[in-house]
């Protein structure tokens, strides 16, 4: 028998595959999606960013999400036209096609509740590991995965037990030193961003080359630290881990003490197949992960699969904030800084974390703890992403009419040749919520006949107050920057591709799904390892946490695995 049946391949999935590999387990990865290799990913824009190469059709696998709206939750299909929180679905999932800013979470960050107190109406609850426990697996990942940038002093700098990262930071553009000197003009301390994206060759993955397509693409020299590209090939080199691409898991099957026997799958063609293994881990993206689990009902578990304390699906949450941008144009600048701005590389990596913490007498409503402060989050600098479309699009009115012609090429050039958009984006905490969950849809099917998941998106107001004030502190730094027609946008919508929760971990069963190592509370031998586990999501990208835990868990697992041989 097998000793690890993996479901899933991506940022979850990768440091427990590799781990459990090298030390000479059995390992076998149930992935939905394709493997696509290095070579075969494109810049193709119309590929990959307007037909959804990377996630599954929408007519065969479709979602169904709720949104809140004045009158209630409006419901929406992603087969007809709604949101699709599916992105990633081939091997390395979404790890694939991540930006790769890599912020690890603060200690504060685990004790959310006891730090800051209660905000009536979110779930707020600490964390059963402290940073202490993680901060080692940050490191590793920091070594394994590569992560390129330079360690700074400032107010919020989280505790290290390394002075720097193992890479150097990526080259970047020159509005990386404007960013930095608006920001001494303000009083305020921008600091370089960590990228898990190598700077120099490493473990047979080439440099970045510094194509400028990160976000929504694959990395074609593996300079990106995905799961494909960083951890998968060293576990299949092992001899011991086995990928099946194409399998899509429906169902894990339990016997009479609730321990999981079996995992069935729909392979290629459409037949059900089925693996057994001594322990299985999840790790589907937090919504498939609690729909899985849903799915998998039995005698012993009427309501889903470790959901007697009725706790999976719930609690979800997203990355909270927004963003922003303004415009700068070559003739406003020196004819030097002008032809050093034009240069086609659009990394920035630069962030400001002088409001981790916010001390301001505007949240006295919510301040509960005897500090007085609310937990803030942080501001990434960028440029625009280098997809042409939806600058053009940006561009096809002006003054709200809608431009043709001569008008709209002149426009289009002026846009192209004359200026330069450059962004900002926030990230706070999206405070989990009694209406932001994962369900099974009574009428939606898939494309094998199985129910879907429905996701309803409540947010709590307070993200939006913290939101918008995160984004009001980077468009001062804008405005002294010199960028003009400043805008920002913060909202309750959630971003399709940072999704967390849903089997929280805790101490407790009745109030949480999983134990501190990621164990389910009712099932002996099951694990879930993406960023399901998360009670609040801290001010920040998931991937870096969940890397790092997974990292944490699969020694855990490792252990558990050598008492069962």
């Amino acid at each position: 028998m097998l000793d690890v049946c993996v479901i899933g391949s991506g940022a979850g999935a990768g440091p427990v595959i590799y781990e459990l590999s090298k030390a000479g387990y059995k390992v076998v990865v149930l992935e939905k999606g394709p493997w696509i290799k290095t070579k075969d990913f494109t810049k193709d824009e119309l590929t990959v960013t307007r037909r959804d190469a990377y996630v599954p059709l929408a007519e065969k696998e479709p979602q169904v999400v709720e949104t809140p709206t004045s009158r209630g939750f409006k419901r929406s299909s992603s087969d007809e036209g709604g949101i699709n929180f599916q992105n990633g679905s081939c091997v390395g999932g979404s790890s694939n096609f991540m930006s790769a800013y890599f912020h690890r979470l603060q200690p504060k960050d685990f004790r959310l509740l006891s730090e800051y107190g209660p905000i009536k109406g979110a779930n707020v609850a600490d964390w059963p590991i402290t940073y202490d426990e993680i901060e080692p697996f940050y490191t590793k990942v920091e070594q394994v995965i590569g992560v390129s940038g330079k360690v700074v002093e400032h107010k919020n700098l989280e505790p290290r037990s390394t002075p720097d990262f193992p890479f150097p930071p990526l080259t970047p553009n020159v509005v990386a030193d404007w960013y930095k000197k608006a920001g001494e003009e303000l009083g305020y301390k921008i600091i370089p961003a960590a990228r898990g994206i190598i700077s120099a060759p490493f473990n047979n993955r080439k440099a970045c080359y510094y194509s400028n397509y990160c976000g929504s693409y694959g990395c074609s020299s593996n300079a990106k630290g995905s799961s494909r590209a960083a951890l998968i090939p060293d576990a299949v080199d092992t001899g011991n881990c086995e990928i099946r691409p194409n399998s899509k898991v429906h169902k894990l099957e339990t016997d009479e003490n609730g321990r999981i026997t079996k995992a069935h799958y729909y392979n290629e063609t459409g037949v059900s197949m089925e693996v057994e293994a001594k322990l299985f881990v999840v790790a589907c993206q937090a919504i498939e992960t609690s729909r899985l689990l849903l799915m998998s009902k039995s005698d012993y578990f009427p309501k889903g699969l470790a959901n007697n304390s009725g706790q999976v699906g719930k609690n979800m949450i997203f990355a909270g904030g927004g963003g922003g941008s303004g415009y700068i144009r070559y003739e406003d600048l020196s004819e030097e800084d002008a032809k050093l701005f034009k240069n086609k590389n659009t990394f920035v990596n630069q962030c400001l974390k002088d409001f981790y913490e916010i001390d301001d007498p505007k949240f006295a409503p919510c301040r509960e703890s005897e500090k007085g402060k609310v937990k803030g989050g942080t501001i990434d600098f960028l440029i625009e992403h280098s997809n042409p479309m939806p600058k053009a699009f940006r561009n096809k009115y002006q003054n709200g009419t809608l431009l043709y012609g001569s008008e709209l090429k002149e426009q289009l050039h002026d846009y192209f040749v004359n200026q330069k958009r450059v962004r900002f984006e926030v990230f706070c905490d999206w405070l989990p919520n009694d209406d932001c969950f994962v369900s099974l849809d009574k009428k939606k099917k898939d494309q094998w006949g199985d129910p879907v998941a429905k996701v309803r998106t409540g947010f709590h107001q307070h993200d939006l107050e913290i939101g918008n004030y995160l984004a009001d502190r980077a468009m001062e730094v804008m405005k002294q920057l010199g960028a003009k027609h400043l805008s920002k946008s913060v909202t309750g919508n959630p971003p399709s591709n940072l999704i967390a929760g849903g089997c929280r971990f805790g101490n407790d069963p009745k109030t949480s799904v999983l134990d501190k190592n990621c164990k389910a509370h009712e099932v002996p031998n099951l694990y879930v390892t993406d960023g399901s586990f998360m009670p609040t999501g801290g001010s920040a990208p998931h991937t870096f946490m969940i890397y790092a835990n997974s990292f944490r868990v699969a020694e855990k697992i490792k252990e558990h695995v050598k008492k069962l041989s």
